[in-house]
């Protein structure tokens, strides 16, 4: 494999063989990528099974803080994923780390959080507390539903103290049965705006989630298996990681055909079968974009372009040279083509083959 330090983020790359040889640690992100809501993506549970029969280490990587590693472990089992509890990495175990750097041992922490915090807390030998008259060392901010007015005032007359601030993540909405709601960003943002102050933040997509995880999992070459272009992409191209994309969760094709350079993924695949599969790197060309019998050309609409895809064959080659179409246009025009003009190429050339 060629280096990654001047192609991170820019355009697809180039891997000759199956990535479950190139690379020796998979890092998974879970919701989108493992399962949805209670239920395992279609195919994960045997597709994560068969990474690691090809000798990779597997790492499940998750920004919620809410839970220990112990809990998302057993509800991995559940739905028949191989999982140990030290295979989850969470970014209350990267929260409490940054503590740990900041403050002495056996120091009090408030934990505007969960039991989640609490036990990462202990690994460090931190004492969790709950109010300001506890003379809290720190103040370390991660989701749990129970959070509420009280709590978060206690946590905003600590930092509006000056003691050092460590949020698990800034994701503003969580998903539930219901439609998104408020997530840790969105509690995160109550003391911000209290306080005038800004946390140092544990989760993707910024880098010391992935900087545990390789602490705890070990691997030379590990690969980011995520859905989503800007916390699992993002968090890879920050921390100089490989990453691989896969379109069974959140974002969809005209989203990632818009991307720009920084939130760009090394690969892509529909689901995580890309695992197992070599992945060649388009050709490209004057307005136009080839990968195996697939060719992607910008063609001429009034006085404006679209993309338009033509060929057979591997519908991945097809998904390759689309993206990569798509992207060259953004980096040469400054702008992404509408995203109902980028689903029209698709479903014209793949409904006709």
């Amino acid at each position: 494999m060629e280096s990654t330090a001047a192609v991170l983020g820019t355009g697809l790359r180039e891997c000759a063989q199956p990535l479950t040889h190139a690379y020796d640690t998979a890092v998974f992100d879970l919701d989108g990528v493992v399962y949805i809501g209670g239920e395992p993506v279609a195919g994960s549970p045997d597709h994560v099974a068969r990474a690691r029969a090809a000798g990779m280490r597997v790492a499940y990587v998750t920004n919620n803080a809410s839970r220990a590693p112990g809990e998302v472990a057993e509800r991995l089992r559940r739905i028949g994923v191989e999982c140990a509890d030290e295979d989850v990495v969470t970014s209350g175990q990267a929260a409490a780390r940054l503590v740990a750097r900041r403050v002495p041992a056996g120091s009090r922490v408030l934990v505007v959080g969960g039991g989640g915090l609490v036990s990462a807390l202990a690994e460090h030998g931190l004492v969790a507390v709950s109010r300001m008259e506890d003379d809290p060392a720190a103040v370390v901010q991660g989701f749990h539903p129970d959070v509420g007015w009280r709590l978060l005032a206690e946590g905003a007359a600590a930092v509006g103290a000056g003691v050092p601030w460590v949020a698990s993540n800034t994701d503003l909405t969580v998903p539930t049965a219901y439609g998104h709601a408020p997530g840790n960003g969105t509690l995160v943002e109550v003391i911000a705006l209290t306080t005038g102050a800004r946390p140092e933040v544990a989760g993707k997509p910024a880098t010391p989630l992935f900087e545990e995880t390789m602490l705890r999992v070990g691997g030379k070459r590990p690969l980011v298996v995520g859905d989503r272009l800007d916390t699992d992409v993002e968090g890879a191209v920050r921390s100089g990681i490989d990453s691989l994309l896969v379109m069974t969760g959140v974002t969809d094709l005209a989203t990632l055909a818009a991307a720009p350079p920084g939130l760009r993924p090394s690969f892509v695949a529909a689901d995580l079968e890309g695992l197992f599969v070599a992945h060649p790197r388009p050709v490209l060309g004057d307005d136009e974009s080839r990968c195996g019998a697939w060719t992607a050309r910008a063609v001429a609409d009034g006085s404006a372009t679209r993309p338009q895809l033509q060929g057979g064959g591997d519908r991945a080659d097809a998904l390759r040279a689309l993206v990569s179409l798509c992207w060259a246009h953004v980096d040469r025009d400054g702008d992404a083509w509408p995203g109902d003009a980028v689903d029209t190429a698709w479903q014209a050339a793949v409904t006709s083959v």
